[in-house]
């Protein structure tokens, strides 16, 4: 976790950099207009932003890391796969449920965007996959 928290605080170092050349270059650029005018907000505050949820992330890791008392097993060369958490929750491998609801996401998506006839279809089949993802452990061969 110590590497995680060292890139993030890098990652915001670098988003501060590149906010104090992007605005020395618009004011380099734009020498005959005033300095309001120079600066080009929306990308000056988007980059200051970054870097602002970099550090924020980064000092979250930071704290989390000295507050948890010790490495984690992904952070030791020697350890085994067995250290870390073995219980991961259960999913389906096998599964084509998951695949279905993305498709009737993408319906819906698609009914906003082109045509609203397609919104009861994609929700009619979100309804279809949704239950069947639910319920695949009753039927068939992987019934329980």
């Amino acid at each position: 976790m110590r590497s995680n928290v060292v890139l993030w605080w890098l990652l915001a170092i670098f988003f501060l950099i590149v906010t104090a050349v992007y605005v020395g270059w618009n004011l380099a650029t734009y020498t005959d207009l005033p300095f309001v005018n120079a600066v080009e907000w929306v990308g000056t505050i988007a980059l200051l932003f970054s870097a602002l949820m970099s550090a924020m992330i980064g000092f979250y890791l930071s704290r989390t890391h000295k507050a948890q008392g010790g490495e984690l097993p992904e952070d030791i060369l020697t350890a085994d796969i067995d250290d870390g958490d073995p219980e991961l929750g259960e999913f389906s491998p096998w599964s084509w449920w998951p695949i279905v609801l993305a498709g009737s996401a993408a319906v819906f998506v698609v009914g906003l965007a082109v045509g609203h006839f397609l919104l009861p279809m994609g929700l009619a089949l979100f309804v279809v996959a949704i239950v069947g993802w639910v319920y695949e452990y009753y039927r068939g061969h992987f019934a329980r």
